[in-house]
């Protein structure tokens, strides 16, 4: 048996992610169903119901949006910055020598 061939990543606008969570929290379809009906992961659909359910606060088992935008950012600062502090601690030993 051959491997099966991955499919590329796809990125989706909120607005579509929105209205596909809509589509599964009516009842009328289930999520696999939906995910089927518009060429979806299973998993992917049940990661944004997920989120949206922590976003609207009716679950608190990890962050929501915000708070992982927030985290994002913060991340990037830290590395930033300890990247700031490494040329620092080089530029401070390189003017160390030179003054000895």
């Amino acid at each position: 048996m051959g491997k099966k061939k991955r499919r590329p990543r796809r990125s989706f606008t909120p607005e579509f992610k929105t209205e596909i969570v809509e589509l599964c929290s009516r009842g009328d379809r289930s999520v696999g169903q939906v995910a089927k009906d518009f060429d979806l992961t299973e998993t992917a659909v049940r990661q944004w119901v997920v989120q949206t359910e922590r976003d609207a606060g009716t679950r608190a088992d990890g962050l929501t949006t915000d708070e992982r935008e927030e985290l994002a950012r913060l991340r990037r600062e830290n590395r930033r910055l300890t990247d700031d502090v490494e040329i620092l601690k080089r530029a401070t030993a390189f003017f160390a020598k030179e003054i000895r």
